[in-house]
């Protein structure tokens, strides 16, 4: 990933931790930086980034970026050509690859208990593969129809037997 797809990536993802549903535009990056941080670019310095007519930034302007955005200093340059994010290795089993990845994303998440506590809760399981192709299907269901599934389930006194009775 280069510069400036990093940078667009991280408008978007910034604008989503805000609650905007939609990538910061780069106006709001710039007036979010001054508020915020008292310093700011410009937002044609940061078009000119974004746009990858400039592809170097002053080790401020990185300093500044990787502050707003809360990342490393090191994620804001391009990445080499042959470069991967994943990590690939003979050693782990496909199983273990997934556990690391949920219990990884646990981590990732942490800020945000209902989604941290979903990928702990299936790290934990036996059987992830199945609990995901399960709520896979179960995305298909309209959520009212969801949420009635899941309040007979869990409704105080529900014994097995009235929820196999359940309509």
């Amino acid at each position: 990933m280069d510069l400036a797809e990093k940078l667009r990536h991280l408008r978007k993802v910034e604008g989503e931790l805000r609650g905007l549903n939609r990538p910061m535009t780069q106006t709001e990056v710039v007036t979010a930086m001054e508020k915020e941080l008292g310093e700011t670019i410009s937002q044609a310095y940061l078009s000119q980034l974004e746009s990858g007519k400039r592809v170097h930034l002053t080790a401020s302007t990185r300093d500044l970026l990787a502050r707003f955005f809360k990342v490393h200093p090191g994620y804001l340059v391009s990445d080499p050509p042959d470069f991967s994010t994943d990590l690939l290795t003979d050693v782990a089993e496909e199983s273990d690859r997934l556990a690391t990845w949920l219990e990884a994303s646990a981590e990732e998440w942490r800020a945000e208990p209902e989604i941290a506590g979903f990928f702990a809760a299936l790290a934990r399981t036996t059987d992830p593969r199945r609990y995901l192709a399960l709520l896979s299907e179960l995305l298909a269901l309209p959520l009212s129809e969801l949420e009635q599934i899941v309040q007979r389930l869990t409704a105080p006194g529900s014994s097995a037997a009235e929820r196999e009775l359940a309509p």
